[in-house]
């Protein structure tokens, strides 16, 4: 699957539905008839939208990990905590289960960010609050994980 690409600004009804923006609802079109999951994130307080190609493969190296060892079980547990599998509907909407639309205080104005080969799903203004907090330490973080002279594998 390509980098999924763009930050969405949308709505969510009273039943937790969100229409998917068309341009990324073009960008995922051949994961469209295969559905999602969706999660909690780990590190922020927002959903994940794996499509099921990408979860597959992120479960084929959790599967991996010995479950006799207590934190691998105890992440496992964690990590899997409210998973659902959701479709589109012939609409284009997306349902939210209620438990997750808690878990990341989501109301009526939300976003879709763009992470790479998932969309995050944010409720705006915890958003909008992560990447104020993030800009000040951003130009650190950038050098640290993309500064590094790697030879072939740097950026620019």
């Amino acid at each position: 699957m390509n980098s999924l690409i763009g930050t969405y600004e949308c709505k969510v009804d009273a039943k937790g539905r969100l229409m998917l923006p068309a341009a990324l609802k073009k960008q995922l079109a051949p994961e469209l008839q295969n559905g999602f999951v969706l999660k909690r994130a780990v590190f922020q307080e927002c959903l994940e939208l794996y499509p099921m190609q990408e979860w597959n493969a992120l479960m084929q190296k959790v599967n991996k990990l010995n479950r006799f060892k207590k934190k691998n079980n105890d992440f496992i547990r964690r990590f899997t905590a409210g998973v659902k599998m959701v479709e589109v509907d012939a609409n284009g909407r997306l349902l939210i289960p209620k438990d997750l639309v808690g878990f990341a205080s989501i109301t009526k104005d939300i976003v879709m960010s763009s992470a790479v080969n998932i969309v995050e799903i944010w409720d705006k203004t915890k958003y909008e609050k992560a990447i104020d907090d993030a800009t000040v330490d951003f130009a650190d973080l950038a050098e640290e994980v993309m500064g590094q002279d790697d030879g072939d594998d740097s950026i620019s």
